[in-house]
């Protein structure tokens, strides 16, 4: 295959079947590093799935033996002189990170090979994260002088303080196994055993109403920096109106019925 060609494959690989959309970052020989480049992309997809009624769980996977190393190092040499990219390249990380939270249907990421820097910010940034048993994790942007401060919050939202404190100050890779203690991670299997585990969760939630999922995860987000009481008042006017939709009052008909709820999704 010849170098232009190469070139013209996309870096991010989009395939719906189920309902389940499948984004695959598609650039091994970069170690799918989040460059400009990578991080447009996955915008620009993510913004499209955003809108797309036929897409109802996302996950986000990779190619090649390397989930994603974080930013394009090289792309970062190269601008060295250009603070305004470098200030862009950040905030387009950060936008993207923010995407995912934001888009109203389930992301679980797909994890085999190494997850390290904003790769690892990636994986805590989505919903669920299922992990191959031999995956590894780390922040380790204090080990090169760059302290991983975007990835940061990620991490800390998904791992207590001191884990997290651990993680950044010590850049060490962390185990699969060590990742889903701490609860960066759902569920660590073998890597025979990913691609089933990750797509049962994913049917499993996507046989769910769209509506009531939308209403759940920006609650979810909204509910969790909020104080106590406002958390609780927040909720439960969340909870009066989503009963007001047909897909809750058609769930709780079908379930005292002892029948299969027929979503609509609204």
């Amino acid at each position: 295959m010849s170098r232009a060609v190469k070139e013209q494959e996309p870096l991010v690989r989009k395939n719906t079947d189920g309902g389940i959309t499948t984004l695959t970052l598609s650039q091994p020989e970069r170690h799918n590093s989040l460059s400009m480049a990578m991080l447009e992309a996955l915008s620009v997809e993510l913004d499209s799935i955003a809108a797309d009624a036929d897409t109802r769980v996302v996950v986000i996977a990779a190619q090649g033996k390397v989930f994603c190393a974080g930013h394009d190092l090289r792309e970062i040499r190269e601008q060295f002189g250009d603070a305004d990219f470098q200030l862009a390249l950040f905030n387009q990380c950060s936008k993207v990170m923010q995407q995912i939270i934001m888009l109203p249907k389930p992301v679980i990421a797909r994890v085999a090979g190494v997850a390290t820097a904003a790769g690892c910010q990636l994986v805590a940034s989505c919903d669920l994260a299922v992990a191959a048993s031999s995956a590894r994790f780390a922040t380790p942007g204090v080990n090169i002088g760059l302290f991983c401060s975007t990835p940061m919050v990620a991490l800390s939202r998904n791992v207590s303080r001191k884990h997290a404190m651990e993680m950044l100050l010590t850049g060490e890779m962390v185990s699969a196994e060590r990742a889903e203690q701490i609860g960066l991670v759902n569920r660590v299997v073998e890597e025979s055993q990913l691609d089933e585990t990750v797509y049962r969760i994913a049917r499993t939630i996507a046989d769910k109403s769209g509506h009531t999922l939308k209403v759940g995860k920006e609650a979810f987000y909204r509910q969790l920096e909020m104080p106590l009481n406002e958390a609780y008042a927040f909720t439960s006017n969340v909870m009066a109106e989503n009963l007001k939709a047909n897909d809750a009052q058609e769930g709780i008909c079908a379930f005292l019925d002892k029948r299969k709820p027929d979503w609509t999704d609204s």
